[in-house]
């Protein structure tokens, strides 16, 4: 019992002693001593004010740690806050630090916040530090001894409500991401291992750009970094949703569900995993293999079911030319094409899209192979079936220049509703193949149209010109012909010359395309023309030789007995929705006026020939 009794009483001693000991420290702890401290350290290291406004203490039960209120840190030499907080706390339990074991109870950080300025001349806001952290790095004299291995032990870390700011003085765009929250559940480590195990990761953040918002969400149930030279981090489980916001997509918001998984080398810089997501009509799988982090080299294989862009894509602007807010401000800015995205990766791999529509092209089956590397994108081979019919090609990006290559072969293809979709053009009826070899370069796409160069070629079946009906033309101006007068009229939608089969050759040079080797037929006409497409200007410029060969089947035949063998011009001119046609009868030779003209006089005497017979007939039969 004496025992017991002396045991108490050291105890009690000790006990006193400790209390007296957080007495006294509790005493001797200035906080406003330490502040101005702090702030003079700060100063004088970065020429930034520091300012603790809040709190800042020590607590002891029933952990030992400590509180700060709120801080800021201003620009350097400046009086604007550059970052601050509204507050931090952090507690350690005190007896493992005995066995060289760090438990914390909590690390917690509310309102953290920071702006980042990229300035006129290029530089950042924070380049002062970067560069007094390069100057005061320890120096490499003498190799470091190995520090004493630490097991740490977090019961949970907290970051709630961060928000930090981009501003781009040249650009003068500003972006935000708000609301960041953190959290975890257990942290394990050793620090001489560098084996770490992170339980239930939660992220959630949002950003946003002008009036466009993102909100990002992400749950790990396990993190798991092994210690070994490898220095591997595995992600077993990744979900979360991201969520889109803007007043240009036609649906305002967009809501993509994730989900995948993460392991990664760190040593070897390099990594696998995928990543999945649904919305709409469209499921989307990504696997992902990157050989090296910087620069990125990435290898990918992407699965789409179906995915229709124009749903999810702003309005178009107006074109350029045109005045963007409907005739009372000038002339809209032409945006210039930037590629330099594509420089400095090296990405490559498959895709695979069931059913796409972009720009209203509409396509199915697509499959296509994608190299980037040094600026340049190579899409080849790609194929896809579009428009009852198929394409294969090569499609070629290089951000050096803004030059683009572009090879396809487009077979069985229906032309009409392919250029509709496509151009918003109704020219040409028909399907069949067309052939397409091109380059081009510009900083514009205007600049693109204008410099294209190359070859094509098409050979169509069972189709037709639209615009003009040419036999029922000639029909209807036998009367203008004979005076050998031209005819000018519109292009009309409802008008169109039936062909059996047409065929034409293209040479492309500065955005023009040049043909002389058009030729098609009809039930009554053989076409052969000549002539430019002017491809940067969407204008028209061709002349059509129409040769009547057949009058005496079908349907109005006859009535063009009077143009049979004459070779009638017709020009098309003028932009592509404003096509006029001026049938050039006083362009035709006097051999085929004559010929013409004696055509007509020869029917016209078989029909008095016919004309009598008949009526010798009549006198015959009945005596008159």
């Amino acid at each position: 019992m004496k025992a017991i009794k002396l045991a108490a009483i050291a105890l009690g001693i000790v006990i006193v002693l400790l209390i007296g000991a957080v007495a006294l420290l509790l005493a001797m702890f200035d906080s406003a001593r330490i502040k101005a401290e702090l702030a003079d350290a700060v100063q004088t290291r970065t020429q930034r004010t520091l300012k603790i406004d809040g709190d800042l203490g020590l607590f002891f039960w029933p952990n030992v740690g400590i509180k700060v209120g709120k801080t800021s840190l201003s620009e350097f030499k400046g009086a604007q806050e550059f970052a601050g907080i509204d507050g931090a706390r952090i507690s350690v339990a005190v007896l493992p630090l005995l066995s060289k074991r760090v438990v914390v109870e909590a690390i917690e950080l509310d309102g953290a916040r920071a702006t980042l300025v990229k300035r006129k001349d290029g530089t950042l806001n924070i380049d002062d530090l970067a560069a007094k952290e390069a100057e005061q790095a320890p120096r490499a004299e003498q190799p470091a001894g190995p520090a004493t291995p630490v097991q740490v032990d977090i019961a949970a870390v907290k970051i709630s409500n961060a928000n930090l700011t981009w501003r781009d003085e040249q650009s003068g765009e500003t972006s935000t991401l708000s609301g960041f929250d953190f959290t975890t559940g257990r942290i394990v480590g050793d620090t001489g291992s560098q084996a770490w195990a992170v339980d239930a990761l939660n992220l959630s953040a949002a950003g946003k750009s002008g009036a466009d918002t993102v909100a990002l969400k992400l749950a790990i149930p396990k993190l798991a970094l092994a210690g070994d030279a490898a220095r591997t981090l595995t992600l077993d489980k990744i979900e979360g949703s991201l969520d889109l916001a803007s007043p240009k997509m036609p649906m305002k918001t967009l809501k993509l569900p994730l989900a995948g998984h993460l392991r990664a080398e760190l040593a070897k810089e390099s990594a696998k995993g995928a990543l999945s997501t649904r919305f709409d009509e469209s499921a989307i799988a990504l696997k992902f293999d990157i050989a090296k982090f910087s620069p990125l080299a990435l290898g990918f294989d992407l699965d789409v079911d179906r995915l229709n862009v124009d749903k999810y894509l702003p309005p178009e602007k107006p074109a350029a030319g045109k005045a963007a807010d409907g005739g009372k401000g000038g002339v809209a800015k032409e945006e210039k094409i930037d590629l330099s995205a594509l420089k400095g990766l090296d990405v490559h791999g498959t895709a695979r899209i069931g059913q796409f529509q972009v720009k209203n092209l509409k396509a199915a089956d697509i499959k296509a192979r994608i190299a980037l590397a040094g600026g340049k994108l190579d899409v080849a081979p790609h194929s896809m079936n579009l428009y009852g019919g198929s394409l294969s090609g090569a499609l070629s990006v290089n951000a050096q220049g803004n030059a683009v290559a572009l090879r396809e072969n487009l077979s069985g293809i229906s032309v009409n509703p392919l250029l509709k979709d496509l151009a918003d053009q109704d020219l040409i009826e028909g399907h069949g193949d067309v052939r397409l070899d091109v380059t081009t370069r510009g900083d514009t796409v205007t600049a693109m149209k204008q410099a294209v160069d190359g070859s094509a070629a098409v050979a169509l079946k069972d189709g037709a010109l639209k615009g003009i009906n040419l036999a029922q033309s000639f029909r209807e101006l036998k009367a203008v012909f004979s005076r050998k007068e031209d005819s000018v009229q519109k292009a009309r939608s409802t008008d169109k010359t039936d062909f059996s089969e047409l065929t034409a050759s293209f040479k492309i040079a500065d955005g023009v395309a040049h043909n002389d080797d058009f030729a098609a037929k009809t039930p009554f006409l053989r076409l052969g023309g000549a002539g430019d497409i002017d491809i940067g200007r969407s204008r028209l410029d061709y002349v059509l030789k129409a040769t009547v060969v057949e009058t005496s089947g079908g349907q109005g035949g006859k009535e063009l007995e009077h143009l049979r063998g004459v070779t009638v011009p017709v020009r098309a001119s003028g932009p592509f929705d404003q096509l006029a046609y001026q049938i050039e009868f006083g362009s035709i030779s006097a051999e085929g006026a004559l010929k013409a003209k004696l055509d007509e006089k020869k029917k016209e005497v078989r029909e008095d020939l016919k004309k009598k017979a008949r009526e010798e007939l009549m006198k015959g039969l009945f005596g008159k």
